[in-house]
């Protein structure tokens, strides 16, 4: 009977938890569409329309953030940067489509990696930045100084487009370690050209960049449920191992009172 009672309390458990887990997840699920329809009316040049997707999803973040704690702090502090840089973007005159289109898509792949524990969406990128990294390695190494400054500065600005993400994604170690090696390069660029000792420089910062987006790809579970089956685990696990214990317990007491009797 009791071990019953225990099992039945560790199912509620599980029950309880699951369904604040699905609204947390319904919440964001819906935060992140109405970024993805934002970049949707901004690539069609629907600016009007791309402003009030973002005005929509201000009043939205602010009542699903209030209503529940489903963001920790550093998220969202780079939501709202990225959020507001996107609506004034948006809403500049004097941009041209590119930067307009550019500022929404950073926001959008920040909501996106905020939402997802799997292949977010600016791992979508490893080939152009990829592409667009080796080229400029090849024009330094060639000491071509216009391909070099033109491809160095197509790998920055994508660099830029998806570093919101790269924050949420990211330890703030690695994400130190590649703002280095990339500050080093953009700022030295003469004497990266120049020195031969350079190449080591472009091949340490080829392998994290490898390595970040080979590591996006490996878990695609969702820690939040992971917490849950581990949490429902444990419960009967422990279950089981105190009824076992009290099994023990009473077959060793058994001919004890046997005996007595």
């Amino acid at each position: 009977m009791l071990k019953k009672f225990i099992l039945i309390t560790a199912l509620l458990f599980a029950i309880l938890i699951f369904p604040v887990y699905a609204e947390s997840s319904s919440n964001l699920d819906k935060l992140d569409n109405i970024s993805d329809k934002a970049l949707e009316m901004a690539k069609l040049k629907r600016y009007d329309d791309s402003e009030k997707m973002l005005t929509y999803f201000s009043d939205q973040f602010i009542k699903k953030t209030a209503i529940e704690p489903i963001l920790d702090m550093d998220e969202l502090r780079i939501i709202t940067v990225a959020h507001n840089e996107a609506l004034l973007a948006i809403r500049d005159m004097n941009k041209g489509d590119s930067e307009k289109i550019n500022s929404v898509t950073k926001f959008r792949l920040v909501m996106d990696a905020v939402k997802s524990t799997h292949q977010p969406l600016w791992t979508e990128m490893e080939d152009q930045m990829m592409n667009s990294f080796n080229q400029t390695k090849d024009a330094a190494f060639k000491q071509d100084a216009t391909a070099f400054n033109n491809q160095l500065n197509l790998f920055l600005s994508q660099y830029e487009m998806i570093y919101p993400s790269l924050k949420v994604d990211l330890s703030k170690e690695t994400i130190q370690q590649l703002d280095t090696r990339i500050q080093y390069i953009d700022h030295y660029r003469p004497e990266v050209m120049r020195e031969s000792g350079s190449q080591k420089e472009f091949e340490a910062l080829q392998e994290e960049l490898t390595s970040v987006f080979e590591e996006m790809g490996q878990d695609d579970t969702d820690p939040s449920l992971w917490w849950v089956i581990i949490s429902t685990g444990s419960i009967i696990i422990m279950t089981l191992s105190y009824v076992g214990f009290r099994k023990y317990e009473g077959d060793r007491e058994k001919p004890k009172k046997e005996r007595e009797d």
